[in-house]
């Protein structure tokens, strides 16, 4: 019988652009339920979400294909609200399919994996004494980015690119952070996909960490996949 593991979007389930890949890298050995923070809203209700000017930001997809910008404190409840309807389903090993902060989340048996203290303690351990370059989805995460990593590294570049826009802007991205001469890239945010990491990779000529696979080769050690 194969694994259930829940995966849970601050935006809205289904996630096309991400969970089936996710499942390739996790050899497909797995069942994957979803549920999203933002499943049950309309429109109108999501842009009641709207971050303020002292806000976190949070970015996410949205079923239809657009993106959603969210304030951390009014979407969280409901993040917390999908993740106990995964757990009454049955999954007893739940992802958030965020790399952003929240304030602690749990559940009462099993494992919930938050992307954003693993991806930083492997950034931290990674480029303690390099020139850091970070991608995120919208510029108006740059302050809390830069907060988040300049501890971690010697010197940071944050540069903003979101993957839920068609358009040039990974490429403006890395070749920004090419010009500021980075020692390695990670790509902070679940939605960005291996297309993109390759095409960071490719402008760049650096190492270019991508959130979801690492957060799945976690996951496959814990689904013991």
């Amino acid at each position: 019988m194969k694994p259930v593991l829940g995966a849970v979007t601050i935006g809205q389930s289904p996630r096309v652009d991400l969970v089936p890949e996710l499942m390739e890298m996790l050899g497909g050995n797995v069942t994957i339920k979803e549920a999203g923070a933002l499943d049950d809203l309309t429109s109108e209700q999501i842009q009641q979400l709207a971050p303020g000017p002292n806000d976190y930001v949070l970015v996410s997809r949205l079923r239809n294909g657009g993106s959603a910008k969210m304030a951390e404190r009014l979407v969280s409840p409901l993040v917390k609200q999908a993740i106990k309807k995964l757990y009454d389903e049955g999954a007893q090993v739940i992802v958030l399919l965020c790399t952003g902060e929240f304030p602690p989340l749990q559940i009462p048996n099993g494992l919930l994996v938050i992307p954003q203290p693993l991806i930083n303690g492997i950034g931290q351990a990674l480029a303690r004494d390099s020139k850091l370059g970070v991608i995120r989805p919208s510029s108006d995460q740059i302050p809390q980015a830069t907060r988040a990593w300049q501890p971690a590294c010697k010197e940071l570049v944050v540069e903003a690119a979101s993957p839920y826009v068609q358009g040039d802007g990974i490429a403006l991205a890395a070749n920004s952070l090419k010009d500021a001469e980075v020692d390695m890239i990670i790509m902070d945010c679940m939605g960005y996909t291996k297309a993109m990491q390759e095409q960071v990779r490719t402008i760049t000529g650096k190492p270019v960490l991508l959130a979801r696979s690492l957060v799945a080769r976690i996951l496959a050690e814990l689904l013991n996949l």
